[in-house]
C-alpha cells in the first residue's frame, strides 16, 4: 500500500559516499511506487537529479529522476570529493533541521539520514554529539505517546540490539551500567517493538555484563546486584525481559529465536554480533522520537568518496525499514 507521503533523505556531508548511495538507491528502488523518497540537499551533488518544490512532487518524478528538495542554507563552498570542508557544516545542518520540519508538519513520513563527519560540524560550532542527540533537541517540544529517547537501535541479519551505553570507554560503561539506565532502554526498546515494528507482545534478552553472566557471583557481582534486580521489577511492570545471558550464547540462531530485542551494555558486545550477521545491511534506529528516523549503520567514508565503491545496501535497508515504521505508527 502506498505512503501517502514520501521519506525524506538528509544529504550529509556532500565530500561523503552520501549522494553516491542515495544515487544507487534510488536507481535501485525507483520502480517501487510504494517506496518513494525525497533528498534534502543540494541538487548539484546528485546526477539524473530534478529539483521539486515541495515534497508531494517527488513521487510524480521517482520513476525517472531523483526529486531534490533544496534546503534552507545550500552549500556556499566547492564540494571536493574526499575532501570535507566545514564551511558546507550550515548546509548540512540545514538539510537535517528541514527534513525533521517537514516530518513534523507530516510531509514527509520519516526521515532518513545520510552520514555526517562529526569532527567537520565540530570545526563549524556545532555543539551535539551526533545526529541522535541533534534530533532529540529538534524534536523536545514535539508530543510523543510513550518514553522519551532518544535511544540507538542497531538492527541487521534479523537482530536488533539496544545499549545500555554507547560510545565511552570500556572501564567507563562498567561504571555507568546502573538500574536506573537498564530500566529506561527496556521500556524505551519494548514501547517502540510495539509501536514501530507491530510486535503485540516484545520479548527482550538481557545481557549480562561478565564471562558467562558473573556465574553465580564467581566472575563478577554486577548480574546479581545491579542487572536481574532491574529485571525484576521490569517484569512486575509486565515487561516481558529476561535475567542477565551469557553474552557468548544468546547470539547464535537458536537463541536469537527466543527473544525480539538484545540488550547489551557496551559498544561492542552489541555491534558485533549485528555486523557479523549482516556487515553491509546494518540500520541505526532511534528510538523514542515523535518523529521516524533512520541511517545507514556506517559514516562517510571519505576514502572511497567518489570511486563508485560505495555499497548502498545499509541506506535501501534504513529506507525499507523508515517506511515499515511509518506504517505501524499510522495503524
Amino acid at each position: 500500500m502506498p505512503l501517502p507521503s514520501p521519506i525524506g533523505v538528509t544529504m550529509g556531508d556532500p565530500a561523503g559516499i552520501g549522494p553516491e548511495i542515495i544515487t544507487k538507491a534510488w536507481r535501485a528502488l525507483r520502480e517501487r511506487s510504494d517506496l518513494p523518497f525525497v533528498v534534502i540537499g543540494d541538487p548539484s551533488c546528485f546526477s539524473q537529479a530534478i529539483q521539486v518544490g515541495s515534497a508531494a512532487d517527488a513521487a510524480q518524478h521517482f520513476r525517472t529522476r531523483l526529486p531534490v528538495l533544496s534546503q534552507t542554507s545550500p552549500l556556499t563552498h566547492p564540494v571536493r570529493l574526499g575532501a570535507p570542508a566545514s564551511e558546507n557544516a550550515a548546509a548540512v545542518r540545514s538539510a537535517i533541521e528541514d527534513a525533521v520540519s517537514l516530518a513534523r508538519t507530516g510531509e514527509i513520513n520519516a526521515v532518513v539520514t545520510a552520514p555526517i563527519a562529526k569532527s567537520v560540524m565540530y570545526q563549524a560550532g556545532f555543539d551535539f554529539p551526533g545526529h541522535t542527540e541533534f534530533l532529540a533537541d529538534l524534536t523536545k517540544d514535539a508530543p510523543l505517546d510513550g518514553p522519551r529517547g532518544p535511544l540507538m537501535m542497531l538492527s541487521g541479519g534479523g537482530l536488533r540490539v539496544v545499549l545500555t551505553t554507547i560510545h565511552i570507554a570500556l572501564e567507563d560503561a562498567v561504571r555507568a551500567v546502573n538500574p536506573e539506565r537498564i530500566k529506561h532502554v527496556a521500556r524505551l526498546a519494548y514501547a517502540a517493538l510495539r509501536r514501530d515494528f507491530g510486535i503485540a507482545r516484545p520479548r527482550l534478552a538481557l545481557a549480562g555484563l561478565n564471562p558467562h553472566a558473573g556465574e553465580d557471583g564467581a566472575l563478577g557481582r554486577e548480574e546479581i546486584e545491579i542487572i536481574n534486580p532491574a529485571a525484576a521489577e521490569l517484569r512486575d511492570e509486565g515487561i516481558n525481559i529476561t535475567d542477565a545471558m551469557a553474552p557468548d550464547t544468546m547470539f547464535h540462531a537458536e537463541a536469537r529465536a527466543q527473544y525480539d530485542a538484545a540488550i547489551c551494555h557496551y559498544h561492542d558486545q552489541g555491534l558485533i554480533p549485528v555486523k557479523t550477521l549482516d556487515f553491509h545491511g546494518g540500520v541505526n534506529t532511534t528510538l523514542g522520537l515523535p518523529i521516524v528516523r533512520t541511517s545507514p549503520d556506517h559514516g562517510t567514508a571519505f576514502g572511497i568518496a567518489g570511486k563508485g565503491q560505495a555499497r548502498a545496501d545499509s541506506l535501501i535497508a534504513a529506507l525499507k525499514l523508515a517506511a515499515s515504521i511509518a506504517e505501524n505508527r499510522t495503524r
